[in-house]
């Protein structure tokens, strides 16, 4: 569903009242209210204690519908699969901030690396190659 959002909004910013969300998601409000209390969808709330849906809440709520009209899961059942997609998206979120960290370390694990050769370049003076066998006796009188 696409929707124009007000300015400084997103899709996670409650502001549906509870009518306008119910015929949104095609249920009754008393359902969104079950709902919220069972903690399947838990809308924001204003100062005075009512609940403001954003379209993020909209989208859950016709997901909770579907699963339980069209794949038959039960509440506790639709409650678990969403406990279960929020872990997995926070689990995404955190590998992806991981490979950019070792990416980034990487990255400057191999500039550090080129840095140091860069510098034996300089450093470095020709050797003559020879062969040559030399004998040490350690002086054993102290």
């Amino acid at each position: 569903m696409s929707f124009p959002f007000p300015p400084g909004t997103d899709e996670d910013t409650p502001f549906f009242v509870i009518s306008v969300a119910a015929q949104l998601s095609g249920l009754h409000a008393q359902t969104l209210r079950a709902y919220d209390r069972l903690g399947l969808v838990s809308p924001g709330r204003t100062s005075g204690g009512g609940r403001r849906y954003s379209m993020r809440d909209i989208v859950l709520l016709r997901e909770v519908q579907r699963l339980s009209q069209e794949e038959g899961v039960n509440l506790a059942g639709i409650k678990r699969i969403i406990e279960l997609e929020n872990e997995v998206g926070a689990l995404r979120a955190k590998v992806q901030e991981l490979t950019e960290q070792v990416a980034s370390a990487m990255a400057a694990a191999e500039h550090a690396a080129a840095s140091v050769h860069a510098s034996y370049r300089r450093d470095l003076v020709p050797v003559r190659h020879e062969t040559a066998l030399v004998v040490w006796k350690p002086n054993s009188k102290r």
